[in-house]
């Protein structure tokens, strides 16, 4: 009797505890009405208590604090709770790499303008009125190579730009060395149609040909792929959510709302198939977009190393200058094989020859290149470091868009463990976890993925993309195909410019012209370098017979 009465006392005891457990549920939409104002809602959509069988789309029915309006709300704010992190993942990368753009664009453009200034300011020093005189052609010439790095091959053939700068400077030269004679257009045509086998400035043409194809090239592609990454995020991350994804966010977010549980945060696996199912399309972006990474990095390397910009256009003024020099020690050789090649021009009647160099009092002398005497940096830092820097954002930025849904579904927004909302209560989450891409969302039990619709938005990026790394692999060997296939790519080819390094032109080098019948043979009064060969990088002082050739070049008009 005893017995019995004390399991009647439990029994009633458990009915109580359960049936105020029930009220009290029932009753549970204070924090609800919390939660619910500070998603910026009116609290008096939430009803007091929790309604029986409510007619809910989305979440699951029973005892429910939710309304079929408050469901609709809560589904629109769990669509902006979707887009929140991946928006600021997006923009922060966006940023990184604008930043980047801008950087290289300002460095590569100021470093133009301070070799034109440079340029400008030695060879008057160092020309003086001869270069006043012609300095129209020198500004044309950085004239040109802006537009190349801005506008590329479709304003700019630079191949054929270096070319004609290095003919119509032959054709002045020439004419100042020979003032003594008069030429005609088409005698100086046939002058220019030689300018490969007289090689009147060394090796220099073919070497800065190379040297500034390779860099332009590489820097504008490289600046160019920078340009196009925060493009490409910017459309990619504006792709708007599938109404089969916002109903899926909208279960994992704020059902919980609904039964009570306002705390409650989804499960890890759970929200990792939420996430792949509605970033399916922006993960098969990835494939191409690692692609363009590593040719992006691989551009890189080249610009630390042999295609660098700043390496090339710094010490230009040293380089065109140099090359000036050797039209002077080799003037004389270079005027009899054009005398016999083309013909014995007419002598002058304004020339005056009875004038000693003496009398004219010229004191030009060529100063040697300083390396501590030049600035080595533009937009205030170096080539070297702001390749430094992008290398390890670009790194960074592999695998963005298949680590999305992993970076989302991290710290807060997540429960570990098995005390998480799996969908439908609290409970460990049991489905497997879908791959990345379109294709692996074919069985994502959370989100309904039409897998034969890929979108369009995104599809249009990876071909961008997939054409962009093409012609990064391409400045990568100094190639510019940047242009339409029938045209000529301004790429790092040795076919044309002055010199090549072929056998065939090396065996060419010192033929003469065809010559005319009867030829006189020409007196060639060799050159004697008196000075020891000079680094490349640093030109030597002018000889006394390139002294005698310059003075005799610029006071000519003088004495008339």
């Amino acid at each position: 009797m005893k017995t019995m009465l004390v399991f009647s006392t439990l029994c009633t005891l458990v009915l109580l505890f359960v049936s105020a457990k029930a009220e009290s549920k029932s009753k549970n939409c204070n924090e609800v009405k919390a939660a619910y104002r500070s998603k910026g809602f009116n609290a008096n959509d939430v009803p007091n208590k929790g309604i029986h069988g409510a007619p809910l789309k989305v979440c699951p029915r029973g005892v429910s604090c939710c309304t079929l309006e408050m469901e609709e709300k809560l589904s629109q704010q769990s669509h902006s709770d979707l887009k929140a992190p991946v928006s600021h993942l997006s923009n922060n990368l966006q940023t990184t790499f604008k930043q980047r753009h801008n950087h290289f664009d300002q460095f590569f453009r100021e470093l133009l303008d301070n070799a034109e200034r440079s340029l400008n300011g030695m060879f008057v020093r160092t020309y003086g009125l001869m270069y006043v005189q012609n300095a129209e052609l020198f500004k044309n010439f950085f004239q040109a190579l802006k537009r190349y790095y801005v506008t590329g091959s479709s304003a700019v053939n630079l191949d054929a730009m270096l070319s004609d700068f290095w003919a119509d400077l032959l054709e002045r030269m020439f004419r100042l060395v020979n003032v003594q004679y008069e030429f005609s257009d088409s005698y100086m045509e046939c002058v220019s149609q030689h300018t490969d086998q007289l090689q009147p400035f060394g090796d220099v043409p073919r070497k800065l040909r190379l040297q500034l194809t390779r860099a332009f090239v590489a820097a504008r592609t490289f600046t160019r792929g920078l340009l196009l990454m925060p493009e490409v995020v910017n459309k990619v991350s504006t792709v708007s959510a599938s109404p089969s994804c916002v109903r899926a966010a909208m279960k994992m977010l704020y059902c919980p709302y609904c039964s009570g549980q306002v705390a409650l945060k989804p499960c890890q696996n759970y929200c990792l198939n939420v996430m792949r199912g509605c970033l399916a399309n922006q993960a098969d972006l990835d494939t191409e977009w690692n692609n363009f990474l590593d040719a992006m990095l691989s551009l890189a390397d080249r610009l630390e190393g042999p295609f660098n910009f700043e390496s090339v256009m710094d010490p230009i003024d040293v380089k065109i200058s140099e090359a000036i020099m050797n039209m002077q020690e080799n003037s004389m050789q270079v005027s009899q094989k054009v005398f016999q090649g083309c013909g014995q021009p007419k002598s002058s009647m304004a020339f005056r020859s009875r004038r000693s160099v003496k009398e004219t009092g010229f004191t030009g002398r060529f100063r040697p290149y300083s390396p501590d005497a030049r600035p080595t940096t533009a937009a205030g830092t170096s080539l070297d470091r702001l390749v430094t820097d992008v290398k390890k954002k670009l790194k960074h930025a592999k695998k963005f868009w298949s680590t999305l849904p992993d970076t989302v579904c991290v710290g807060e927004r997540i429960t570990l463990g098995d005390d998480c909302w799996n969908g439908t209560a609290k409970s460990r989450y049991e489905s497997v976890v879908m791959g990345n891409g379109l294709a692996n969302q074919v069985s994502n039990p959370d989100v309904e993925v039409d897998i034969t619709k890929p979108d369009i938005v995104i599809r249009t990026q990876i071909a961008l993309l997939k054409e962009m790394t093409s012609w990064l692999k391409a400045a990568h060997s100094g190639n510019d195909i940047s242009i339409d296939n029938d045209e000529d790519a301004s790429g790092g080819g040795e076919e044309s410019g002055s010199g090549c390094d072929s056998p065939s032109c090396e065996a060419d080098r010192d033929i003469y012209f065809s010559t005319p019948p009867n030829p006189v043979k020409p007196r060639v009064v060799p050159v004697v370098n008196v000075q020891p060969e000079a680094p490349a990088s640093v030109a030597t002082a002018p000889s006394s017979m390139a002294l005698l050739v310059f003075a005799l070049a610029v006071l000519a008009p003088l004495w008339r």
